[in-house]
């Protein structure tokens, strides 16, 4: 037992404050067990001295056995040296210097004694072994002395220091009980409570201190073991498989690209984690509840500079580690935010953002019509304050833009949305809501013709192949006649084609044989005049035709669409045709909304003239160019014209390859009736080779954009200018027109002497119409009244306007561009009245009913333009012989 441990209470008072005297009895009984015979050397110098020869020790106790007397002297023997042994170790404990003393006085003697022993080996042995146990018997009784006295003086302030604090224990409780009488016992609960509490959070403070520093250390020892993994596989095995590290990469690396949403997760779950893992870290370090913690954690996560106000080493390195984890949390956001920013702002540039639309016109491509389409639907959607129109094609989004703000016409109120993106591709057309949109316009590419109506073709496999299907009708736009069987057969019901050199080519044809119907033909389908509507009213139930005709006064009845019929529409029906439940009317009006019908004028019945028409006469017609459908031409002409006409065909082609590109192109030349074809090659910009026609001769001259230049318009209409200037000028020079007559219509600021005058006054005996592709070059022309009319992909365009707000109208088109049916003519007035005859507008439609004819308009004397629909039908005005009336007949 140490010294300075208390007494227990069966412990004698007199063991405690004198120990000497029980120190002294096991010191009597290990002398008095000592062995009679000398002890055996061993490797301690200290344990292996024999006794001297003479010493005897101490008699046995009387309570030991004397049968036993030789094996209990050994075991006495042994016992005793273990009494000693560790006697000798609790005084070292309680004195180490002393006995470091004892110890190197001890191996002095021993050195001593062995110097002894070897000069006198046999003679003073025994005495000197003698001295010496005799000399370490005292010291051994002085360090008792000593350590007894130590352990006395400690035991006695210990002592003094245990009565102080019982004192103060019990000052303490006597305070406590005073107290007593004025606490309740709740608040001994509390405090006992709160006692528990407090060790209980100690626990909770290191075990969340322990969970975060493991948290940290799960993906160190995880990368590690990764890396081990992969380096302990043999690199020398060729078929060995990718490394654990490349791999675990490889997996990260496809989660990021193939989930969009992945960085800004990743981040926020670092960003949750380190809150959580500081939270935890402070929860453990500081005397705060963990809400508090994980508040000052996100503190320190969203500004570094919290940190400062710590106080202490361990919530400052736990600060300090949260604020910069923060820091790079912070810097990534930072980074990933700026990235987005950028690529929202790269993905609107370049035209990648989704349209959120409906109802909204759709056009897909890109090509010179799509300026005078954008025109005609922006005045289209005027009346509705505006519209939308989405345009899609595969170039750049500000291209686009830049592009059609150069475009030198009013939206009025329209807006125009462009992407970029592949109509072949369901993704792009997903992201312009195609099938949200009421009328989808497929403009066909310039250039090859058979690639372009190829491209068309898969374009509208790829509309028909929507999942969502398509709410609006599709319009494609077609450069071959041949191949608008294909694509109606792929798209059914909701394609409506519109062949662009079809009807160019047809509407050549008729301003060839009457002058002036272009510009007919351009207020009809153009939606700044007066264009198609069809409508039901069922007021005019039971009501014939013929009543029918006048009941507008703001529009002019042209047709019906039969419900009996499924919906057909028959043009310019008999007048004793009576209208059913379900028909609508087709009517040439200025708008949808601005026309009604009214009660049944008051019409005087005109008497009828009977005028015959005028003979078809043979014509002479020029066709300078050679076009890839000119084979379709030739079967119009041949419809149109009279027998005994001649088609002069002159281009670059040679006269021996003509006759078998119009045969591949479907042309059977023994099927001309009417017609006679006449080959002439040349250049129709060179001078000399136009100088060998008979320019003079031709009643109209058909100036085509020829093949080899058709992919450029500048250089296409650039040819046909130099065409139209040249063959005006030899007419010219060869028609003296200004000595033989004047001219009766005024034709312009010219004068008649200036070059340009003498090709206006040639125009008086032939027409030229040229096909021109650029409107601007068109406008240029018509000032110059060098040429009837310019015919321009403009006219298309608006086709395709009239095709996309009302699919029906592409019945109408079709029939009135076909070489059977009704189609607009001019007549001249005297097929209806007199000489000075008052009539109104109303009474010449009776009257041109008597020849199963529709008037529509009228173009006066001296007026430039003809008046479509005209105003105040029921007003008489006075008539000239020389004015022209616009109806609709069946063709001749």
């Amino acid at each position: 037992m140490s010294p300075d441990s208390e007494p227990s209470p069966s412990s004698s008072s007199r063991d405690w404050l004198f120990p000497s005297h029980s120190f002294a009895h096991s010191f009597d009984n290990y002398t008095s067990k000592t062995p009679k015979y000398p002890r055996r050397f061993s490797s301690n110098p200290r344990l292996s001295q024999p006794l001297p020869p003479d010493s005897k020790p101490h008699k046995t106790p009387a309570f030991q056995s004397v049968s036993s007397s030789n094996s209990s002297s050994f075991s006495e023997y042994k016992y005793a040296g273990l009494r000693r042994r560790s006697y000798l170790s609790r005084r070292a404990e309680t004195s180490p210097k002393r006995e470091e003393n004892g110890t190197v006085l001890q191996r002095n003697a021993v050195v001593s004694n062995r110097n002894v022993g070897v000069s006198e080996e046999k003679t003073s042995e025994s005495k000197m072994i003698a001295g010496f146990y005799g000399q370490r018997v005292k010291f051994r009784w002085h360090m008792i002395m000593i350590t007894f006295f130590t352990s006395l003086v400690h035991k006695n302030f210990s002592l003094h220091n245990q009565v102080d604090e019982l004192q103060n224990q019990v000052s303490k409780l006597n305070g406590r009980l005073r107290a007593c009488n004025l606490l309740d016992s709740t608040d001994v609960i509390r405090s006992i409570s709160k006692d528990s509490e407090q060790l209980s959070s100690e626990g909770l403070k290191n075990l969340a201190l322990i969970v975060s520093l493991t948290l940290l250390s799960i993906p160190v020892v995880i990368l590690k073991y990764i890396d081990y993994v992969s380096k302990s596989r043999s690199p020398d095995n060729i078929s060995e498989e990718v490394s654990l590290s490349k791999q675990l990469a490889y997996r990260v690396d496809v989660f990021f690209s193939v989930h969009p949403y992945a960085k800004p997760l990743a981040l926020l779950v670092a960003t949750l984690l380190l809150i959580c893992l500081g939270g935890l870290a402070l929860f453990g370090v500081t005397d705060d509840n963990l809400a508090d913690c994980l508040w000052l954690s996100w503190t320190f996560v969203a500004d570094s500079g919290n940190h400062a106000n710590s106080e202490g080493i361990g919530p400052r390195l736990v600060s300090v580690s949260i604020s910069f984890g923060g820091m790079l949390i912070f810097a990534m956001m930072l980074g990933l935010v700026s990235d987005s920013i950028s690529e929202k702002f790269d993905s609107l540039r370049k035209g990648r953002s989704e349209v959120v639309e409906q109802n909204h016109t759709l056009i897909l491509g890109w090509s010179d019509k799509l300026g005078s389409l954008l025109n005609q639907l922006a005045i289209a959607n005027e009346s509705l304050g505006g519209g939308i129109v989405v345009v899609m094609a595969e170039r750049d989004k500000e291209e686009m833009e830049l592009d059609i703000s150069k475009m030198e016409f009013d939206f009025k109120g329209t807006s125009v949305i462009c992407r970029s993106g592949s109509p072949l591709i369901l993704a792009d057309l997903k992201k312009v809501s195609v099938s949200k949109a009421r009328a989808i316009i497929v403009l066909a590419e310039d250039g090859n013709a058979d690639q372009s109506d190829a491209r068309a073709l898969r374009t509208v496999l790829s509309l028909t192949g929507v999942k969502e299907g398509l709410r609006g009708h599709i319009v494609v736009e077609l450069s071959d006649l041949d191949n608008e069987v294909l694509v109606k057969l792929v798209g059914g019901d909701l394609v409506q084609t519109v062949v662009a050199h079809d009807v160019i080519g047809r509407l050549m044809i008729q301003c060839a044989r009457q002058p002036g119907l272009a510009q007919i033909w351009e207020d009809i389908l153009g939606f700044e005049n007066c264009e198609f509507y069809i409508k039901r009213w069922p007021t005019l139930d039971g009501m014939p035709f013929e009543d029918a005709l006048i009941s507008f006064p703001d529009a002019i009845p042209c047709g019906v669409k039969v419900a009996s019929c499924g919906g057909k529409i028959i043009m310019n029906p008999d007048d004793s045709y009576i209208l059913q439940e379900g028909d609508e009317i087709l009517v040439i009006a200025e708008d949808d909304d601005s026309y009604a019908p009214a009660e049944l004028p008051m019409v005087k019945q005109a008497s009828f003239i009977n005028i015959a028409r005028p003979a078809k006469m043979p014509q002479k017609i020029l066709l300078c160019g050679w076009r890839r459908d000119i084979d379709d031409m030739i079967v119009v002409l041949d419809a149109f014209l009279a027998p005994g006409s001649e088609l002069w065909m002159f281009n670059d082609v040679p006269e021996n390859d003509r006759e078998k590109k119009l045969i591949d192109g479907g042309l059977d030349l023994s099927r001309l009736m009417n017609i006679s074809l006449v080959n002439r090659e040349g250049n129709a910009v060179i001078r000399r080779h136009l100088e060998s026609l008979p320019l003079e001769s031709f009643d109209s001259i058909l100036i085509l954009a020829d093949e080899s230049v058709e992919d450029s318009a500048i250089q296409a209409d650039s040819r046909s200018l130099a065409t139209l200037l040249l063959i005006r000028d030899i007419q010219a020079k060869r028609l003296p027109y200004r000595e033989a007559r004047v001219s009766q219509v005024h034709r312009g600021s010219f004068s008649q002497g200036s070059w340009i005058g003498e090709m206006q006054q040639a125009s008086d005996k032939s027409v030229i119409i040229s096909e021109i592709l650029d409107p601007r070059t068109k406008n240029l022309l018509s000032m110059s009244k060098i040429s009837d009319y310019v015919l321009s992909n403009e006219l298309v365009s608006m086709a395709l306007a009239m095709v996309a707000e009302d699919r029906q109208i592409n019945d109408v088109l079709e029939e009135l561009f076909a070489e059977e049916g009704n189609e607009l003519h001019i007549r001249q007035a005297d097929l209806y009245l007199r000489k000075g005859e008052e009539l109104s507008v109303l009474e010449v439609i009776l009257r041109a009913r008597q020849r199963r004819e529709i008037v529509i308009g009228y173009r006066s004397a001296n007026a430039e333009r003809a008046v479509i629909n005209p105003p105040l039908k029921s007003e008489k005005r006075r008539w000239s012989l020389q004015d022209v009336f616009v109806v609709i007949a069946e063709k001749e």
